[in-house]
């Protein structure tokens, strides 16, 4: 029902269905009433996720409410037989997980080499953006991967559950992706428990790394940060002779926290963050992507750019955003900044440069526009703020993006 209207607009529906006075909502907020109307009315863009956050929490619904993000439920990328329903089943299929539910095993025992590259294939379908892909191969890897967990035994079975935890990481991560938040932190916390359990300190760095992100999603900052400081705590004895993917990993951890740093306006921890995130890769001495982490110099480059947006620093994500050489990145970390770039633009009232390079994310990723809030809120507001019919360019997008004027 809301799926066509701006995020201002969409405060306000919230607002009304909830019988809610514009005095009242700005009080909670800490805002005025007059500065609430102008943004129900679209004369104030709401682009701070930390302002978004506030408001959801006060009208008690969802993140995910306000930037009426969708799911792959909801569109043609789900032809594929229902992909998220078969995940959903498979993340909540018992039989799978428990030994004591499962079927007597009189197969061959899955071959690990072979469950390691599957698993390989869907972290790679999601950085290459390709999130119904990624979504249609995890339901197997997992069904393989709980069943190598079942029947291996000894050094076997602990590589089993450090493979079983990777593969829910990525189906938490392409979870995040499309929408589906719930999901996504149960997966992250099952893979946090296969982690523990397989006694590898790089796949359980790995994981904090994944539930943190969906404590992100989720707008628990606090918690988010939190746990990247006992995290980043926990990997701390073995840095002194750190492999590049424990570098990777501990790196990674603090772009996370930068981001959740951001969201809560806490620019002392942001620079702290990115600061520490800086030296691991410095240390890394190049870009890489050990255990499909894409870290290194550019990345935390990115990170500045992005937490500088979250923080209402316009200025310095339009000059330095550009500058940025991420073309050593996976194509999904490429588009994430691209669009962060055009979210800057659109700030400064650069509409044609901005929508030239969502056009240009959308040319290399369509599934990553079409699910990502960013792109979705910046076409909105464009398509709005037409006084007579949009460019082809705009109503085009406008159109593949499901946005109704």
């Amino acid at each position: 029902m809301t799926e066509t209207l701006t995020i201002g607009e969409r405060v306000g529906w919230y607002r009304r269905r909830r019988g809610m006075p514009q005095e009242v909502l700005a009080g909670l907020v800490g805002r005025t009433a007059d500065w609430l109307s102008k943004v129900e009315n679209g004369r104030i863009e709401l682009d701070r996720l930390t302002v978004i956050k506030s408001l959801a929490s006060s009208l008690d619904v969802q993140l995910g409410d306000l930037l009426a993000e969708p799911s792959l439920l909801d569109g043609a990328a789900d032809s594929q037989g229902g992909a998220v329903t078969k995940l959903r089943e498979a993340l909540m299929d018992y039989k799978h997980m428990s030994p004591l539910l499962a079927a007597d095993d009189v197969e061959q025992p899955p071959d690990l080499d072979i469950l390691r590259a599957e698993v390989g294939s869907a972290w790679s379908a999601y950085q290459d953006a390709r999130y119904s892909r990624a979504t249609r191969l995890v339901p197997d890897i997992l069904a393989q991967a709980q069943r190598a967990v079942r029947v291996h035994e000894g050094d076997q079975q602990l590589q089993a559950k450090a493979l079983l935890a990777m593969a829910y990481q990525g189906a938490a991560m392409v979870l995040t992706k499309i929408g589906e938040a719930d999901l996504a932190w149960i997966a992250a916390d099952r893979g946090l428990t296969a982690a523990q359990e397989s006694g590898n300190t790089v796949v359980t760095g790995s994981l904090f790394r994944s539930v943190a992100h969906c404590l992100l999603t989720n707008g628990r900052l606090t918690a988010a940060r939190d746990l990247v400081v006992d995290s980043a705590t926990y990997l701390e004895a073995g840095l002194d002779d750190a492999s590049p993917t424990y570098l990777s990993i501990y790196g990674t951890l603090f772009l996370v926290g930068s981001m959740a740093a951001a969201r809560t306006e806490d620019r002392s921890t942001v620079h702290e963050f990115l600061a520490e995130a800086n030296r691991a890769a410095q240390r890394l001495g190049h870009d890489a992507n050990h255990m499909w982490t894409a870290f290194g110099p550019t990345n935390v480059a990115i990170h500045r750019i992005s937490t500088a947006m979250e923080l209402g620093d316009v200025q310095i994500a339009a000059d330095q955003g550009p500058r940025v050489d991420s073309s050593t990145l996976p194509l999904e970390r490429r588009v994430r900044h691209t669009l962060e770039i055009a979210r800057a633009y659109s700030a400064q009232n650069r509409t044609d440069e901005a929508l030239a390079l969502v056009l240009d994310a959308e040319e290399l990723a369509p599934e990553q526009v079409r699910y990502h809030f960013i792109p979705r809120h910046l076409v909105t507001t464009w398509v709005r703020q037409q006084r007579g019919r949009p460019s082809h360019l705009l109503a085009g997008v406008a159109q593949r993006l499901s946005i109704v004027a």
